[in-house]
């Protein structure tokens, strides 16, 4: 108990600096009772809304969930979303360095739900413009020194469309880099510490895996083409696997439990992994660490966290079994 209790202690020491496209999740909730007689389609009477920080943000906060200390940088725009963006940051205890770009709109990621099951995903999304890159970059410039680690996290949504200079500054000033990727083209991220895709991620990459011999000869070879330190591949319900240049790879496998949503789970895998590398958690613990906050947060609905509480439970529980 002591030795699980030391490690979060260790990890709530942290301070990671989070830079990627962030969204304003929107859960719209009720219950269908009847169907349209415009069209065949169910009507839903709306009784609960929420909305949360998705993409980088929900990064930041699985960061503070844990009780570590995390610096978001990202673009919004100047509209509702972008306000309430900055306002559930700041209630969530992480410090928002947002750039506003009057050219763009606030990632919107609108989600109908009744009895639990998603019926509609609504996006609305457009690029941030070149101005607001070049501020994102300056922001990291003064902010980097003051952190532990850094998380690039990518979806494509124009926020990082200086990755490769993110990356370098960060190998200059001797901080790790964890990468969420999104894409095909990981020379994007040379010289990364770390790049964490799902395994479809990796086969979009890499070619379709036919076992585990071909994934861990195809993990090498992305490595030795692109530069990239570490390779950690998450395999669903099979755990996740570390491959590094020139080690053995490593593999965790997934615990049971009831998976009820998967989004963010990516999210939260990069969260901890940061953590426990600013932390100096061996890879083994770190990986450990990192799975069990996943199957915790994918028995919740929708993009969630977990707490250091219910994190704490599930690793006393695996040593106790």
């Amino acid at each position: 108990m002591e030795s699980v209790d030391h490690k979060l202690d260790q990890i709530a020491d942290t301070k990671v600096l989070v830079v990627g496209d962030v969204m304003l999740d929107q859960y719209w909730m009720g219950d269908v009772r009847r169907i349209s007689p415009e069209a065949p389609v169910p009507v839903i009477a709306v009784r609960e809304t929420q909305e949360r920080v998705g993409g980088a943000g929900n990064v930041a906060r699985n960061i503070t969930s844990l009780k570590g200390s995390c610096t978001l940088i990202s673009v919004v725009g100047e509209d509702d979303p972008g306000r309430s963006i900055r306002r559930i940051a700041s209630a969530e205890g992480i410090n928002a360095v947002l750039v506003s770009d009057p050219e763009t709109t606030t990632t919107v990621k609108l989600r109908v739900l009744s009895r639990n099951q998603q019926l509609l995903r609504a996006d609305f999304e457009n690029l941030p413009g070149d101005d607001a890159c070049v501020q994102v970059y300056s922001r990291y410039q003064d902010l980097i020194e003051q952190h532990d680690a850094v998380v690039l996290s990518d979806y494509d949504k124009g926020c990082l469309g200086q990755i490769e200079s993110l990356i370098a500054l960060a190998r200059q000033c001797g901080k790790p880099v964890l990468v969420d990727p999104k894409g095909t083209d990981y020379s994007r991220y040379r010289g990364a510490t770390m790049v964490t895709p799902n395994l479809s991620e990796f086969e979009a990459v890499a070619g379709e895996v036919a076992d585990d011999r071909d994934l861990t000869g195809k993990a090498h070879r992305l490595l030795g083409k692109t530069g990239i330190e570490q390779l950690l591949v998450t395999l669903s319900d099979k755990g996740m696997k570390l491959f590094g240049t020139g080690t053995k790879p490593l593999k965790t496998a997934a615990r049971s439990r009831e998976v009820y949503d998967v989004s963010g789970a990516g999210d939260t895998v990069i969260a901890v992994m940061a953590m426990a590398v600013s932390a100096g958690l061996s890879p083994v613990d770190a990986m450990e660490f990192a799975n069990r906050a996943a199957g915790i947060v994918v028995s919740k609905l929708g993009t969630a966290t977990a707490t250091r509480k219910e994190l704490r439970a599930a690793l006393l529980e695996e040593s106790v079994s």
